[in-house]
């Protein structure tokens, strides 16, 4: 390799962490992703200007092909689907790792230094496990299948005895490597991934894709040092440390372990997901009350979930606060960590509806401010707000850190109905006598409800 390849590999792997940097800030968010980007084509381009390869149409085909299924893929995917769609841009990585690691394979021998061999067998297996994992995590979010943990009778020593047989497999391919060998880690790799998400219960599931995440960083890493590629090497060491990072920030926003989060429903601790509608009375109100309750209202948080997102209710949110906030009403967004599906989620889709960011507080900075507010607006939010997670050690939250809304002196919960969420468990808020529900959808109540307020 020339010294002005390599200096070109260097220049992107800098680019790689540039562009990491840029995304740690909404105001460099978009020039950090078009660096990455921009990185990103420069070290694909590198091979085709600086070597002799073979099968370029074909090369060329699949990079179309591949460009035309992002770009199309990225146009139409509503932001509400976006983990999903970083589940399966994952998995591809990992996947796509897998089989370049198996092309490496065959021409390995026993003369081959070990920790080639290992890294390459590493990134069979974990690549493997990435990619089947990472297809079962996007299924249960597109609600392709159940969103609640699968679990059957052995299914723990099924894993456990495919993750030895593994072991044991991977070792004798480095001591002596084997084609055929890769080919059956990569089969056990698919099926670990599998046994390894399907106990995972919905809420807990864009955690696990994080993990993943890191996982298909790690097997890029271990690819590049194969093959020699100081920007495959950066680029997935960025990948597996931040991944890593942000898995263990989640659970901790959780108030759970990665290992009760993965293995929690097998013993009966994971976050649950389904669950029947409550028949308890509760105190409701039509938007007309709520709009009196929000416009005399002296400071007011609003506390968006999920079901905003699914309604696509936010810019209609954003209407009612600026009204509110010009008849001299003090209001914030409250936003829980794992708000939305993955962190930041939430920023996004609040973003896209022109959300001044500055609004838009993080949880250990507005908890203190509930005890001193007249009313917090919950709009498709249920478990961040459970004050279960603090009072009941049964319940599979308990531990999570929750946005103090039961501290505040009114609480208006926006809510299609009774069902409880993603915990499967009753929030007892909903059951206070300072609560009032408003039920419907979140756009069409929302609408009725700025309406209202315009009519005061």
């Amino acid at each position: 390799m020339s010294r002005g390849t390599e200096l070109t590999y260097l220049l992107c792997a800098v680019g790689f962490i540039l562009a990491l940097k840029g995304l740690s800030g909404p105001r460099t968010a978009r020039v950090g992703n078009l660096v990455g980007a921009g990185a990103a084509v420069l070290a694909v381009a590198v091979p085709f200007l600086t070597l002799d390869l073979d099968h370029v149409p074909l090369m060329l085909a699949a990079i179309a092909i591949g460009s035309a299924g992002g770009v199309v893929g990225a146009q139409r995917v509503q932001m509400t689907q976006m983990p999903q769609m970083v589940a399966l841009f994952n998995g591809v990585g990992g996947g796509a790792a897998a089989l370049v690691a198996l092309l490496e394979l065959q021409h390995m021998d026993a003369a081959t230094p070990w920790f080639d061999v290992t890294a390459t067998v590493f990134t069979v297996v974990v690549g493997s496990v990435s990619f089947s994992g990472s297809v079962v995590t996007f299924a249960k979010l597109q609600e392709l299948m159940t969103s609640r943990p699968v679990i059957f009778p052995g299914l723990p020593v099924l894993f456990g005895l495919g993750l030895l047989t593994t072991v044991v497999l991977a070792v004798a391919c480095v001591r002596d490597p084997a084609v055929l060998d890769g080919v059956l880690l990569a089969l056990l790799g698919l099926v670990l991934g599998v046994l390894l998400v399907l106990p995972v219960g919905g809420a807990d599931v864009p955690i696990v894709i994080s993990l993943l995440n890191a996982f298909t960083g790690l097997t890029v890493a271990a690819g590049g040092y194969v093959l020699a590629n100081v920007t495959l090497l950066v680029a997935g060491t960025l990948v597996g440390a931040s991944g890593t990072y942000l898995t263990l920030l989640m659970a901790s926003a959780m108030g759970r372990s990665v290992a009760n989060i993965l293995f929690g429903a097998l013993r009966g601790g994971s976050t649950l997901g389904a669950g029947e509608a409550s028949d308890r009375p509760v105190r409701s109100a039509g938007p007309e009350d709520v709009a009196i309750l929000l416009a005399y209202a002296q400071r007011v948080i609003i506390v968006p979930g999920y079901g905003l997102a699914v309604a696509q209710a936010q810019h209609t949110l954003r209407e009612l606060v600026d009204l509110l906030s010009e008849r001299g009403v003090t209001i914030d967004y409250a936003i829980h960590p794992v708000a939305g599906r993955m962190p930041g989620h939430m920023n996004v889709l609040l973003a896209e509806a022109q959300v001044p960011y500055e609004q838009l507080i993080e949880m250990e900075e507005i908890n203190g401010e509930f005890k001193h507010t007249d009313v917090v607006l919950v709009v498709g939010a249920n478990d961040v707000v459970n004050p279960a997670a603090r009072t009941t050690p049964s319940a599979p939250i308990y531990g999570m850190p929750i946005l103090d809304a039961d501290q505040a002196r009114q609480v208006v919960f926006m809510k299609r109905s009774m069902r409880p969420g993603f915990a499967g468990i009753e929030n007892e808020l909903l059951f206070d006598p300072r609560t009032t529900l408003l039920f419907g959808d979140a756009k069409e109540t929302l609408g009725k409800l700025l309406g209202a307020v315009k009519a005061l």
